[in-house]
């Protein structure tokens, strides 16, 4: 199909094939060349100025580590297989559409669901036209930011509540973020500090060490003797799950968000748990296209929060890399660089 296309400068253009990354074996990420990708109909080619990465989910398919017990699938519907790329994030300008699309057009500056690669053809129906004023290192987190959104819409807080978030990676965070931008009481757990301290400057009132023996009382004299009425739990162990129902208050409810490979070491429908009557419910994905909250409706609302600036995220972005060193990045978050919160991977210089 004929597509429209800008006229960058020779060096810009796309000439005999692209970087992308990929992961070949367990802890072995390297960069191939593989040929543009074609314009097909309904889709748009985005050239990449960031990417993001979601250090959790990356971490796992970097150590190729399946998200069920037979091995099967290294994501939620997608099969194991490797080789396989990483990442789902990123920001860039559109260079091509194909037939059928009308409403992205050649120099659109978007959000597109992408891994970490030099071009991407995506769907227009999955791309976001981004606003001039929110920058390329804060739209980039979008498709992040959204975990914690859907995160806070499943627990489901009322006015005045109370909300705990147990983890401060870039999920946690995420749901810090939208906690305090929607005026819920919010106090944090982790178990490094820099990442506390992140956290208040986000707007949460406390952010204690989690391994604090004292935290779970410091929480309770923050909420005048209540516990949470919701716990988020975004830190990928059943310590952080257990941590959540311990500050959870009676009739609660505690969301897990992160995902869990491996099985709990407590009985979490044992003493003092059963008798607290909590709910424990999980949150993945969009409701339908016909919901309140699709999808569109969900991002539409985030990039408002942005253009407003009552979506403070800017702490949260720790680190900015050129694409070369993005292998070195896996490697350091796999030997347990906990300074690495918010990762930008810069795609617009070869150095």
């Amino acid at each position: 199909p004929l597509c429209g296309r800008i006229d960058w400068p020779p060096a810009i253009r796309y000439s005999l094939g692209m970087k992308r990354l990929i992961i070949t074996g367990p802890r072995q990420a390297v960069f191939d060349d593989v040929p543009n990708p074609a314009c097909n109909r309904g889709e748009v080619v985005v050239r990449a100025r960031v990417t993001a990465i979601s250090t959790g989910t990356e971490l796992r398919v970097f150590r190729a580590i399946p998200v069920d017990e037979s091995g099967r699938f290294l994501h939620e519907r997608i099969p194991f297989q490797l080789p396989v790329e990483n990442g789902y994030s990123m920001v860039g300008d559109v260079i091509e559409i194909g037939e059928d699309v009308s409403d992205v057009a050649v120099g659109d500056r978007v959000f597109a669901p992408a891994t970490h690669r030099q071009f991407a053809a995506v769907s227009a129906s999955q791309v976001t036209r981004l606003p001039h004023s929110v920058p390329d290192d804060e739209a980039v987190m979008l498709n992040i930011l959204e975990v914690g959104h859907n995160a806070l819409r499943q627990g489901n807080p009322v006015a005045g509540a109370n909300v705990v978030v147990v983890g401060q990676g870039v999920i946690g965070l995420s749901l810090t973020a939208y906690a305090c931008a929607f005026g819920f009481r919010t106090a944090v757990l982790d178990t490094e500090p820099r990442r506390n301290v992140i956290a208040r400057e986000m707007g949460s009132l406390l952010a204690v060490d989690s391994t604090d023996p004292n935290s779970s009382n410091r929480i309770l004299e923050l909420f005048d003797g209540c516990g949470a009425d919701v716990a988020f739990e975004a830190a990928s162990n059943w310590s952080a799950i257990h941590t959540a129902m311990e500050v959870t208050a009676t009739d609660g409810t505690v969301v897990v968000v992160a995902r869990h490979t491996a099985g709990p070491d407590y009985n979490p429908v044992g003493h003092p748990f059963l008798g607290k009557r909590l709910k424990l419910v999980t949150s993945y994905g969009y409701p339908p296209d016909d919901h309140r909250w699709s999808r569109r409706r969900s991002i539409s609302l985030t990039l408002d929060l942005l253009v407003r600036r009552r979506l403070n995220i800017g702490s949260m972005l720790t680190h900015r890399f050129p694409w070369r060193e993005l292998p070195r990045v896996y490697q350091r978050l796999d030997e347990g660089d906990r300074s690495i919160v918010g990762a930008i991977i810069d795609w617009t210089r070869d150095e």
